[in-house]
């Protein structure tokens, strides 16, 4: 498979954030809401698909979540982002959560997740997005992984439209 030269390259979308797990976003137990941990995913896919595209992009869709671990008041979450690939109006996103306990250091994976966004202009209308450049082994997996991705999802949306749902 070919993959397309000009455009940007997926480092230049790569993100980072990262934020306290405070009291007001845990449950009984003192653990982030899961809810809480979704927004924060699309907060850095957004990020990363932002620094792509160049322009406003909405949320079309989040794949699955798992969440491996727990997330406890005090600790540190931390989020990457980065394009995987561009369609042509929409792009596939992969965030990655972790956890750092900052007194014993230790750095748990917590959760992943594959966005689609969708590249808009101030009209709503949507727009074409450059291509994303894999450059390293990982990022072209992940470029050809995202169009298998892809064509599930599309099925899956079919689905839910014959279905009435």
């Amino acid at each position: 498979m070919s993959v397309e030269t000009k455009g940007r390259p997926v480092r230049g979308s790569a993100s980072e954030m990262s934020e306290f797990a405070l009291p007001n976003d845990a449950n009984i137990l003192g653990t982030l809401f899961g809810g809480k941990v979704m927004a924060l995913v699309d907060l850095a896919g957004s990020l990363a698909a932002v620094r792509h595209a160049r322009c406003p992009v909405v949320t079309a869709s989040i794949d699955y979540m798992t969440f491996l671990h727990p997330i406890h008041i005090g600790q540190l979450v931390i989020l990457r982002s980065q394009v995987n690939r561009v369609f042509r109006t929409s792009m596939e996103v992969g965030v990655k959560v972790f956890v750092e306990d900052l007194r014993t250091r230790d750095v748990k994976h917590t959760s992943s997740a594959y966005l689609t966004f969708v590249a808009i202009d101030r009209a709503g209308n949507r727009v074409p997005i450059d291509p994303v450049v894999p450059e390293t082994e990982a990022e072209l997996r992940r470029f050809e992984d995202a169009g298998e991705r892809r064509r599930m999802r599309l099925e899956m949306k079919a689905k839910t439209r014959d279905n009435g749902a």
